[in-house]
């Protein structure tokens, strides 16, 4: 568990809400992938369900890290959409919180808008899904078919420098 003061961790949402924790953030990300690592060569199965993005107070290369220590594991990256009236009819009707919901009046927070927009920044995968057109089993079976394919190449794809 995260301690407090360090909240929200991975969850910093896009555009530098708390630069004093974005050094965090890098540390975090590499502990993580160092533990899908540690986890993969001992013959476990692993999935991670993370967003990655770069818009911070400055470019942490989060999705480079992930990169880095998954280039020689079988390591695929999905992208997961879903359109902002179908994620905003979701949290409003989640209603154990109230953050990012449609604001009286109607529109799309802005967080939302921002997320949604840097999350899939730069879009490169070896699959994505829809989860407004599939259901989560569906998802789930297109990821399996996928990996049926063979090994993914999408962390070989992304743009660098991060190992450079």
């Amino acid at each position: 568990m995260t301690p407090e003061r360090y909240r929200p961790g991975l969850g910093l949402r896009p555009g530098g809400e708390r630069p004093d924790l974005e050094p965090l953030v890098a540390t975090l990300y590499a502990a993580l992938y160092e533990s899908v690592v540690a986890h993969s060569r001992r013959g476990l199965d692993v999935v991670v369900d993370v967003a990655h993005h770069d818009d911070y107070s400055r470019p942490l290369d989060t999705l480079g890290i992930a990169a880095t220590a998954l280039r020689e594991l079988p390591a695929y990256l999905i992208g997961v959409r879903c359109p902002l009236d179908v994620v905003m009819r979701r949290r409003d009707a989640d209603r154990t919180g109230v953050y990012a919901q449609t604001p009286p009046g109607g529109g799309i927070p802005e967080p939302v808008l921002r997320w949604q927009h840097a999350v899939h920044v730069p879009g490169v995968y070896d699959l994505e899904v829809n989860t407004s057109l599939s259901t989560p089993e569906e998802c789930a079976g297109a990821i399996l078919t996928r990996m049926r394919d063979g090994p993914g190449d999408a962390f070989a794809r992304l743009p660098r420098p991060y190992d450079e």
